[in-house]
């Protein structure tokens, strides 16, 4: 069924609305996806903090124009979908990437990261990097751990004192030199 020029010139900006922010493309190909297992793709892209969309080729490169992820809408063949996201991209390719998996219907294409294109592989390869979150932790142990370091030196000098001390009251090393003096 054909689609009013009104109607693709809403879609159009619509898209090229979400597409805005974006800093993070997924796109993928499909057959015989059922509607079920693209609701459940749909949940699980909205639950990383992402959109999903299918998209018609020609539509896709007219909205994504101006955008960071235009390269990745250039020339789309077949029937294509995109996930994007403004938030993290490799939080979006973990759950994409676990959800294909687990369905060998989809089958990615192409990705855009901040305005570097991503091969199908790379992608992959994006869906086992560490998070955002997980990264930023990781980074403040290693600015805090040498603090630490240096605190437990400090610490140690009177703990050391304290416990040499305490192992001489034990064995009664200090009583013996006070009833003789």
């Amino acid at each position: 069924m054909a689609i009013s020029k009104a109607k693709k010139t809403e879609k159009v900006q619509l898209l090229a609305k979400e597409l805005e922010t974006s800093t993070t493309a997924i796109i993928g190909t499909f057959a015989k996806l059922t509607v079920a297992k693209d609701f459940q793709l749909r949940k699980v892209i909205r639950e990383a903090g992402g959109k999903y969309r299918v998209v018609k080729n020609k539509l896709a490169a007219v909205s994504g124009e101006g955008t960071q992820v235009e390269a990745a809408l250039k020339g789309l063949k077949g029937v294509n979908s995109v996930a994007f996201t403004a938030g993290d991209p490799v939080a979006l390719a973990k759950v994409f990437a676990k959800w294909a998996s687990d369905n060998a219907e989809f089958q990615f294409k192409l990705g855009m990261v901040e305005g570097k294109l991503l091969t199908a592989d790379e992608v992959k390869a994006l869906a086992t990097m560490p998070g955002k979150e997980e990264l930023f932790s990781k980074l403040l142990f290693l600015i805090n751990a040498p603090a630490q370091r240096l605190a437990t030196v400090i610490n140690a000098t009177g703990r050391d004192l304290a416990v040499v001390l305490n192992q001489g009251v034990e064995k009664e090393k200090f009583a013996a030199d006070t009833a003789a003096a």
